[in-house]
């Protein structure tokens, strides 16, 4: 899980610094910005309301704003993600992270999956378009199935979740999205990222782009363990917190998806 090392550079450059939050006040996107340019990530996400400041805090730097469409739900029309979309370039936005349709997904219609996704790409006027599929609402089977429809709608990116979902970031969903999309597909992932460890993680699974909201922390922590001559191991690792069984809540999951994840964790144990 940890073979592939990385420098903290390239890690800088894969991190999504990121604030989502409801309650985020302009002196907080304004840290977030003056952080991004410090560690020079590769991206800002914010809300679309931050998207002007963000675009007029980075200025003339490589780090890039992405703002969020359809979130948290997805279930918006697929014409309002399109406007949404259209209202983001025009503000300053680089990239868009959009939230998949899940129910309609779950009920198969995959034709208004497809044109939902269709309609940002085009409205997005170029730019990367990331499709959060919100993996702790879908089998393994779903999840191969909602990668191979982004792909199909010219989108750039799969992404696990938005972090407000039932599941952040898990090594096998990761490394199935990678199988799935193939070496030439951006893979994202989100959610509970948090730590270096993690971080590397998700990067041996397949990722090429962490959202996360730690970013400094996480960039912190990588250089104590590379200035310290050491790298990660598996050998404290958990399994209920590295592979995505573990965090399996009936509450929180459609009963089926939460019935695969159970089955999931007792192959496992077999």
């Amino acid at each position: 899980m940890y073979s592939k090392k990385v420098t903290v550079e390239e890690v800088a450059k894969m991190i999504d610094h990121t604030n989502l939050k409801p309650f985020t006040t302009k002196k907080e996107i304004h840290r977030l910005c003056e952080e991004a340019k410090e560690y020079d990530f590769a991206a800002v996400c914010v809300n679309s309301s931050n998207i002007s400041l963000c675009h007029d805090l980075l200025r003339n730097t490589d780090v890039e704003v992405a703002a969020v469409v359809g979130f948290p739900l997805g279930a918006c029309t697929p014409e309002a993600k399109a406007f949404e979309t259209q209202q983001s370039i025009h503000l300053g936005a680089e990239e868009l992270d959009m939230v998949m349709n899940i129910g309609r997904f779950r009920e198969e219609n995959y034709t208004l999956v497809q044109k939902d996704i269709e309609k940002v790409v085009n409205a997005a006027e170029g730019a990367k378009v990331k499709v959060i599929l919100e993996t702790g609402y879908l089998n393994d089977e779903q999840i191969i199935k909602a990668c191979q429809i982004v792909k199909e709608a010219n989108a750039h990116f799969v992404k696990t979740s938005t972090g407000f979902g039932p599941m952040g970031a898990f090594y096998d969903h990761v490394q199935l999205m990678r199988q799935t999309v193939g070496s030439n597909f951006g893979v994202k992932t989100a959610g509970g990222i948090r730590d270096a460890k993690t971080a590397v993680r998700m990067i041996n699974a397949g990722a090429d782009r962490l959202g996360a909201s730690a970013g400094v922390s996480i960039i912190n922590s990588l250089k104590e363990v590379i200035n310290e001559g050491k790298w990660f191991s598996s050998d404290d690792d958990e399994p209920d917190k590295i592979y995505s069984w573990g965090a399996a809540d009936s509450k929180k999951q459609p009963k089926e998806v939460y019935d695969f994840y159970i089955q999931k964790k007792e192959r496992f144990k077999r």
